[in-house]
């Protein structure tokens, strides 16, 4: 492959001009404000004309700073913290005051995979994307339900008639390697290709910390015409993430010496396969009319077989282990999303249908019983053990529909209106296999954002919005009984905000006020505190600002900070205990990042910062996950315009703490120290 890949680039000399272009563009700070904002709206409108936050991560800063998962790159963006465990699929953040799969949503190419039992595992890896893009703040117009805190989109790079290829090459402390290929050309006289593989395994840090994956992501284009195109789409991926369910805590203390022990047993699994295929075709019918239309076909298959609890006893030195537990999850999504989008002088507006069919079995050994007590220093891991069957438990067949249309008005030179509406229904159908009560369940959600541009100059536009959106008080297609009579619980947020290009290249600035209310989320009866119900609400309000700033010649600065307050408004817990006035688990008030970065003639020299305040693991706010601070570092040197070694520290000062909870007795604990060394090829 890379011998195709090496003859397609020495095919297309003439084309040097490319790799210069890209270089010079790295030595300005740029938020991207003047780039189409394919997450934030489906009109095409600007991140400068959004009335909305939209930030974005591009692919040559997340292999400037050595972020090759997207956990590591959207969490340097700004308010966006990881609270990713072996329960959720790792893919869990916190931002604006919310948290979790049920509130954060996450998308390929602005298509989502539905949410099975809180578990989202794909787009895990960076390579092979373009950007990746964070939208704060309610999106149900765009993605639906479960957006109310932000939606994370990953834009693919796309094909091009252009021959180019690239190469990573990789390796670091604890067994680190990884590799990744990608390239593009034509094909022919009308086709087009991109084609981008990855893999990467690691030993670990802890004990049973080895890790591993792979992936492929393919497209091939046909454009006949140029008012015609046609796209398929073929991707594969395989994880094996580390088999780690957290450290467990000294009544709420993190024990340093415990960093690197992993209490799960010997023959533990965690295994993630992904399949997607993708059709599209986009027709410019005129002038004013474009009509784009996407099939779609998506596989999960997950499996969990660990011991997943933990106890600490500090005075006898041990760890009281239980929930031997296996899971599987095996999920199809086949689905259809047809789109028109009309463009006139004063208007450019969408109007779309979406309907997907999601079928899932979720298989367990419920009560999940087995217990065992091992030593907390070097124990012995032992295999897994359980007295109850592995059985196919459940099935759903959900049907998920939403109209939705929305207009970006140009009514007047400097003003911009955008408005949007959407309307979701998902129709779920669950049979139980074993015991319990079989139902159907139909849920509806409207969404609605209203926002105003005003470009106050060419470099500076002020905006303001009102949007609401609406979550799941559990994943839809995997609700239970239970809570099969709940509604889909309402979120509403009011933001300002102002869009800023300095003069001279100096860089680019936002600053951005919000308040979200959320209503309807799960509380207790207060005459009967043994029944749950809907009534409780919730609210965050805060600063969040960013800048990509260049003061001084060969200087960079990047950077963002957000202050929020976070804390619920009703919310009463088993035994009528009243939680009002806490703040909801896994969120910080205060995240900050910061990158610094020095050119000395071919060498560039980056220094990066990360600051994530106190959070709490339970609703009592009583078990506290300490703020702490994370140094990195990167040394690279470009060799020519097609070779750049880089050399990446992660950590450096080692620090030892807790990225989020698993339960309040275990904190997960964060990487410790390492370092890579990389090569860069371009052809």
């Amino acid at each position: 492959m890379l011998a195709a890949l090496a003859t397609m680039g020495s095919a297309c000399a003439d084309t040097q001009l490319a790799p210069v272009e890209v270089t010079a563009e790295r030595e300005a700070s740029s938020l991207g404000l003047d780039q189409a904002s394919t997450t934030g709206s489906r009109t095409g409108v600007t991140v400068r004309e959004l009335p909305a936050s939209i930030e974005s991560v591009d692919s040559a800063t997340t292999q400037e700073r050595g972020d090759y998962t997207i956990m590591d790159a959207i969490t340097r963006a700004t308010g966006v913290s990881g609270v990713g465990s072996g329960g959720n699929g790792a893919m869990s953040f916190s931002t604006r005051g919310f948290s979790g799969t049920n509130s954060v949503g996450l998308a390929e190419d602005g298509m989502r995979l539905s949410t099975g039992a809180g578990t989202q595992n794909y787009p895990n890896d960076s390579w092979g994307y373009e950007r990746i893009e964070v939208l704060r703040g309610p999106a149900s117009v765009v993605y639906g339900s479960g957006t109310v805190g932000a939606t994370i989109n990953a834009v693919r790079k796309a094909p091009s008639r252009t021959a180019s290829a690239e190469a990573l090459f990789g390796i670091g402390t604890d067994g680190t390697g990884r590799i990744g290929l990608g390239g593009t050309g034509a094909l022919g006289e009308i086709a087009s290709f991109r084609v981008d593989a990855y893999g990467h395994t690691t030993d670990g840090q802890r004990d049973l910390g080895n890790a591993s994956g792979s992936k492929l992501l393919t497209t091939l284009r046909l454009q006949p015409s140029s008012d015609l195109r046609f796209e398929l789409l073929a991707d594969y991926s395989k994880q094996n993430p580390e088999r780690y369910w957290g450290t467990p805590n000294d009544k709420g203390r993190i024990v340093s010496s415990l960093r690197n022990e992993n209490y799960n047993v010997n023959d533990a699994i965690i295994g993630y396969e992904d399949k997607r295929l993708r059709g599209r075709v986009e027709w410019q019918a005129n002038d004013w009319l474009t009509l784009r239309d996407e099939v779609y076909y998506f596989e999960a298959n997950r499996h969990w077989k660990n011991v997943e609890q933990y106890s600490l006893n500090a005075a006898a030195g041990t760890v009281d282990r239980s929930d031997y537990l296996e899971i599987r999850h095996n999920m199809d999504q086949t689905g259809n999303r047809l789109e028109a989008g009309i463009r006139t002088e004063r208007h450019r507006g969408v109007i779309g249908w979406e309907v997907a069919r999601v079928n899932f079995r979720h298989s367990n050994n419920s009560p999940y019983g087995g217990a065992s007590t091992v030593s907390a220093g070097n124990p012995a891991h032992g295999a897994w053990s359980s007295p109850d069957p592995t059985l196919a438990k459940f099935d759903t067949r959900s049907t998920l529909q939403a109209l939705y249309a929305e207009d970006a008005w140009q009514f007047a030179n400097q003003w911009l209106l955008m408005a949007g509406i959407r309307h979701d229904v998902a129709d779920v159908s669950r049979d139980e296999l074993v015991n319990g009560t079989d139902f159907d369940k139909t849920l509806r959600g409207n969404a609605w954002r209203l926002g105003l541009t005003y470009q106050l100059s060419p470099a500076t536009s002020l905006y303001a919005q009102v949007s609401t959106g609406h979550d799941p008080v559990t994943s839809i297609i995997t609700m239970n009984l239970s809570n099969s009579n709940f509604t889909l619980t309402k979120g509403k947020q009011v933001e300002t905000g102002i869009k800023q290009s300095l003069g001279n290249g100096l860089g680019e600035w936002t600053a951005a006020l919000f308040r979200i209310d959320k209503d309807d989320i799960i509380t207790r009866d207060p005459v009967n505190p043994a029944l749950s119900v809907q009534g409780g609400s919730q609210h965050s309000q805060g600063i969040e600002l960013s800048a990509a700033l260049t003061p001084w010649k060969n200087w960079r600065f990047e950077g963002n900070f957000t202050v929020l307050r976070a804390r619920y408004d009703e919310l009463l817990e088993a035994g009528g205990v009243d939680r009002s006035g806490k703040r909801p688990t896994g969120v910080p008030e205060q995240v900050a990042n910061l990158w610094a970065h020095h050119r000395l003639g071919p060498v560039l020299a980056s220094l990066g910062g990360r600051y994530v305040g106190k959070r709490y693991a339970d609703n009592a706010n009583s078990v506290v996950l300490p703020a702490y601070s994370v140094v990195d570092a990167a040394l690279a040197w470009t060799y020519d315009q097609r070779t750049t070694l880089r050399l990446l520290g992660r950590n450096l000062t080692d620090k030892v703490y807790a990225t989020t909870s698993y339960g309040s007795q275990q904190f997960v604990l964060g990487q410790g120290r390492s370092f890579e060394l990389v090569a860069e090829l371009k052809f």
